[in-house]
């Protein structure tokens, strides 16, 4: 088994997910005592979080990739950055490390690709969704046709995020008022809603909503983590 180093803390719900999935698949896999090897490097998301409001991204790159060259020293095979968002400075993070960066946005696309989907519906944070890092690997390298919520819808689906998921806050009106987007993107032609923000499975299920399908992006990353690694 190789070893996966993992780039966590934004937020530390969505590092739960990771850590708790991963070696659920692994053990489910190997069976007996199996789980799975891996480093984490966790960060204090209120200092990243401020970062993130100032647009600041060339700080959140250093922070990003001294964080996986650490990794790396410690002598991980993988680097995986546990959150959607901060893949906006992924590129920088796989230019400056030796190992593999399992990118989420490639896992995401296979597991749409996989349901001969070819549009979708793009929540997550105000970044994830209006900056094209996200948007142009679906299109250019999946040929995915990506549909982003209107821009009040943009800023609900971020003060969700923010106030209440990455505080471990689920509230059934923010529910409701998500799935409201989601029948007013699929209203627009999309075929499936990809939660492009790791805490957003947290309050999305696919057992709730009849006829899209969710592609939920944490296990998606999280199986293409396992699978690298074994």
């Amino acid at each position: 088994m190789k070893t996966i180093g993992i780039i966590g803390g934004m937020s530390f719900e969505s590092t739960l997910e990771y850590y708790k999935i991963i070696n659920e698949e692994v053990s489910k896999r190997l069976g007996g005592l199996h789980s799975a090897k891996m480093l984490i490097e966790s960060y204090d998301f209120c200092e990243i979080e401020t970062y993130q409001s100032k647009e600041d991204w060339k700080t959140l790159s250093k922070i990003l990739v001294n964080s996986a060259k650490r990794l790396e020293n410690a002598g991980v095979d993988y680097i995986a950055i546990a959150t959607n968002t901060m893949h906006l400075v992924a590129d920088d993070v796989e230019n400056n490390i030796n190992v593999p960066l399992i990118h989420i946005a490639e896992a995401a696309a296979n597991a749409i690709k996989a349901e001969n989907i070819d549009t979708v519906a793009l929540f997550g944070t105000i970044y994830t969704m209006t900056k094209p890092f996200y948007k142009d690997k679906f299109k250019n390298e999946f040929n995915i046709n990506v549909i982003v919520p209107n821009i009040e819808e943009q800023k609900t689906i971020n003060e969700i995020i923010y106030n209440e998921l990455c505080r471990g806050i689920i509230k059934e009106s923010s529910r409701e008022r998500l799935y409201e987007i989601t029948r007013h993107c699929v209203s627009k032609g999309a075929k499936a809603v990809v939660l492009g923000c790791t805490e957003l499975p947290n309050i999305i299920k696919q057992t709730d909503i009849d006829g899209i399908k969710i592609i939920n992006t944490t296990r998606a990353h999280c199986m293409e983590i396992v699978k690298r690694i074994l």
